[in-house]
């Protein structure tokens, strides 16, 4: 991988420049590891979301640093979570929740229409639930 030649030939008083921690870790043991080395290598870490810069000495409360490691595992989960989804796509699996069968639908519609239906007894005969119904109702 690119980061870790980068991270390997890193000299003393070098900067990490990054937009965000999920770039440079996937988790937060990975930032711990991340972080040791650069300290090993005399080198620094600048973060432009989170605002963080190694160079200068601490200027966030232990608050606010436990709310960028909650945001880069969110991060994390929020960009594997796109990657799966992409990678559906492209094998051209359908996401998100299965549609209703038409023929349920048009059956649930005629039913309504009818006037001789609770919306009870449409949801028990064709599973189509209130809202779903007058979603397709509206259109």
């Amino acid at each position: 991988m690119v980061l870790d030649q980068t991270m390997e030939s890193l000299a003393p008083n070098d900067v990490v420049l990054i937009s965000h921690l999920y770039v440079l870790a996937d988790s937060t043991r990975h930032l711990i590891e991340v972080l040791d080395l650069l300290e090993a290598k005399q080198a620094y870490l600048v973060s432009i979301r989170e605002g963080i810069d190694t160079r200068q000495a601490l200027n966030q409360s232990f608050r606010e640093i436990v709310q960028h490691l909650v945001a880069l595992q969110s991060d994390v989960v929020s960009m594997a979570t796109r990657e799966g989804l992409s990678k559906a796509k492209e094998l051209g699996k359908q996401t998100g929740r299965p549609r209703k069968a038409d023929e349920n639908i048009k059956r649930a519609i005629e039913m309504h229409q009818s006037k001789q239906y609770s919306l009870a007894d449409i949801r028990e005969q064709t599973g189509i639930r209130k809202s779903t119904l007058y979603r397709y109702l509206e259109q």
